[in-house]
């Protein structure tokens, strides 16, 4: 968490709340809650978390580690 009065405390969730509303809320028409509960998890895990650009550490070091070898075997 970030200190009192800190203006980037909430980017992120800002950030991820304007994608949500951008990408997916104000473009579909829910008529009922279950389409809500039906496109709302559809689009965190099918659409924005294969969209964003960031990784895990872990995740960015062993992709790194793997292209670094297919470009070794390449040359």
């Amino acid at each position: 968490m970030s200190g009192k009065n800190n203006p980037y405390g909430n980017a992120f969730v800002g950030s991820f709340f304007k994608t949500l509303k951008q990408e997916e809320v104000y473009l579909w028409q829910y008529e009922t809650f279950s389409d809500v509960i039906e496109r709302i998890p559809y689009f965190i895990e099918d659409v924005y978390n294969k969209k964003r650009l960031y990784r895990p550490p872990e995740e960015y070091e062993r992709l790194l580690a793997k292209n670094s070898s297919r470009e070794y075997m390449m040359c």
